[in-house]
């Protein structure tokens, strides 16, 4: 049983908790909240027994296996270091940190401390459905381009419509719909279709300086990749992929519950499986796998690629925002 700590109390850590207890192999110790009532509200409830308002406090509790951190984008990579100087497992929400200098840094700090692991929590490359789509694409005699689309209206943009700042939407805590809902699309990309050769954003800025919504054209050899991203506006619009005649269908590049793959003669074939009922039971099953066996040489293989793949993810959707000319606070342009 891998006894786990939280940093962060919203509803996503709420669905790694039900997807982590889902599994039959986490087990929910310590809370950490800047606000010791809430530690305990939020803990209680979950089964967890010790409550803390100090980070090093709960990243020091001896019985504290890993972290799972879902604090605001620009903390991720303090809090990382600290638990993987801890020697232990830091699950990071995504995205995992803001730009490659960064990640570098815990990949030196990794190296320090070979006892720890690090994850990003990038949920949807663990699922059946995403594999699915990779498999398809290796089989298709050539591709010929993408469309990708994740679009969808945050309840935070309320608040920012008010005159508010959220974390979000704010430069200071490293926001916007690229650093949110773009991780997905990134991944689609990198996976599925290896690094671009060039890429260009082309960002639609609000009031705080981060981009609400906007489109990222990824250059390959042969092809190009669109990613429609926004945190501002719904959009119901499936994603594709092209081959010459064929084509792989998807309700959603993120979502991924119904993908269909239509062949050269215009037949459908559903390549997708029912989802599970919380998305995040793959990722927390796999991470678990890793974990509790890391010498085991599949689970080594595993667990590198998918700091590789977190590594150039990291670096695409940072050469982006340079190309979209959106820097975040105390963040120089050669980070």
């Amino acid at each position: 049983m891998i006894n786990f700590g939280i940093i962060g109390t919203n509803w996503i850590t709420q669905q790694y908790i039900d997807a982590a207890h889902a599994t039959g192999e986490w087990k929910l110790t310590a809370v950490y909240s800047r606000n010791l009532e809430k530690a305990y509200s939020f803990g209680e409830k979950n089964g967890a027994t010790k409550f803390y308002d100090q980070i090093e406090d709960l990243i020091n509790d001896k019985n504290v296996d890993a972290v799972y951190i879902a604090s605001p984008n620009s903390l991720h990579f303090a809090q990382a270091k600290q638990v993987i100087e801890a020697d232990k497992v830091a699950v990071v929400e995504k995205p995992m940190v803001a730009n490659p200098t960064e990640w570098e840094q815990l990949d030196e700090a990794l190296e320090k401390h070979p006892q720890a692991l690090l994850f990003e929590a990038a949920r949807h490359i663990h699922e059946d459905n995403f594999r699915a789509i990779r498999n398809q694409v290796g089989q298709m005699k050539l591709i010929q381009g993408a469309t990708l689309t994740y679009a969808k209206y945050s309840s935070r943009y309320d608040s920012y419509l008010e005159g508010h700042e959220p974390n979000i939407f704010s430069l200071n805590f490293a926001g916007g719909a690229l650093q949110d809902l773009g991780v997905y699309l990134a991944y689609d990309a990198v996976c599925w279709f290896g690094m671009p050769e060039e890429v260009a954003y082309f960002a639609q800025k609000i009031r705080t300086g981060v981009d609400g919504k906007g489109i990222a054209i990824l250059r390959y050899p042969e092809f190009d990749v669109t990613l429609n991203i926004g945190k501002n506006i719904n959009s119901e619009l499936s994603s594709e992929i092209y081959g010459v005649k064929d084509s792989i269908v998807m309700d959603n590049a993120a979502e991924l519950n119904r993908v269909e793959y239509i062949d050269e003669e215009g037949n459908r074939r559903l390549i997708s499986d029912d989802p599970e009922s919380n998305p995040m039971i793959a990722e927390a099953r796999d991470f678990a796998r890793v974990i509790q066996d890391p010498d085991n040489h599949i689970n080594r293989k595993d667990y590198q690629n998918w700091l590789d793949l977190s590594r150039n993810v990291n670096k695409l959707l940072y050469n982006l925002r340079q190309n979209g000319k959106i820097y975040f606070t105390n963040e120089k342009e050669e980070d």
